[in-house]
């Protein structure tokens, strides 16, 4: 049996990979509702990718997925928390503020699968985001939650997780790894 690396994996789960140009450009956003129909279709192939991903390798940290990613530069994400709770929809979403309260953790990213990096996040974002409807909506996420969609946010302004490392910190191989598996740990949970 041939062992297929974590990146082809995903590519051939139709997962666009580092190095496209895609995954460099910021994605346009939505106007809605005009383009309701439009917003709708791409959400439905994102979950749709999720799910083929999904059936292939756990998330026990939740995992999230941007149209970039499934080569379609538009301004849409999706992200499925740990565990069992609803899967959120990100339509044009912009982080409005940031904690002053950080914490470095162990990334993963769909699109360069093979390797992990730890990358310092705030504890606490704030987001707004478009409906289908047009309305706006802000939201505070906080701790694993808010590093998810952090880093779905940074998917569709053109960023890897990369970028945000500390200076002289290399992502590891995803062989080194050892929090498969597990949940993000914080102070007191």
């Amino acid at each position: 049996m041939i062992d297929v690396r974590p990146s082809q994996q995903m590519r051939d789960l139709g997962v666009v990979q580092h190095g496209a140009g895609i995954l460099t450009e910021r994605a346009r956003a939505f106007d809605l509702p005009a383009e309701r129909d439009e917003a709708e279709r791409i959400t439905d192939e994102l979950f749709a990718a999720m799910e083929r991903i999904g059936q292939v390798h756990p998330f026990a940290k939740g995992m999230g997925i941007a149209a970039p990613q499934i080569g379609i530069a538009r301004a849409a994400a999706v992200v499925q928390p740990p565990g069992d709770g609803p899967a959120i929809t990100l339509l044009n979403p912009r982080i409005t503020t940031c904690s002053g309260q950080m914490d470095e953790q162990y990334e993963g990213c769909l699109s360069f699968f093979d390797v992990r990096g730890l990358v310092p996040r705030p504890l606490e974002i704030t987001v707004e985001a478009t409906t289908l409807t047009g309305e706006t909506t802000t939201t505070v996420y906080e701790r694993g939650l808010a590093r998810l969609i952090h880093h779905e946010i940074d998917h569709l302004d053109g960023l890897l997780y990369a970028t945000r490392m500390r200076t002289g910190v290399e992502p590891i191989p995803v062989e080194e790894y050892r929090q498969t598996g597990r949940t993000w740990v914080y102070d007191g949970t």
